[in-house]
């Protein structure tokens, strides 16, 4: 073979092996978005349920009248503010 047709094979041969990366990256940039994916939802579940939690905690010391002042007054600016959003969608569904 002559220097040009050797040249032409290398170059060819490099090409497929950069083919072959490109989709082996493309492969797995598909699964870590996935994964990432399911990571966020992961993560969203679980701040649900600290948010959760976190109001049965304030539930429990109203319950329990171990509430400061300070808890007292944030309870009851979240519970005003609830009795907002609760009076905001009935008027939607009203009109």
């Amino acid at each position: 073979m002559s220097s040009a047709e050797e040249q032409l094979k290398r170059i060819q041969d490099k090409l497929q092996q950069l083919l072959k990366q490109h989709i082996a990256l493309q492969k797995e940039n598909m699964q870590l978005k996935a994964a990432l994916g399911s990571a966020k939802e992961h993560t969203t579940l679980q701040q649900n349920d600290v948010e959760a939690l976190r109001q049965q905690v304030e539930v429990l010391k109203l319950g329990a009248g171990n509430m400061s002042v300070t808890d007292k007054k944030e309870f009851e600016k979240r519970i005003n503010g609830y009795l907002k959003e609760i009076d905001r969608c009935i008027a939607m569904l009203s009109a």
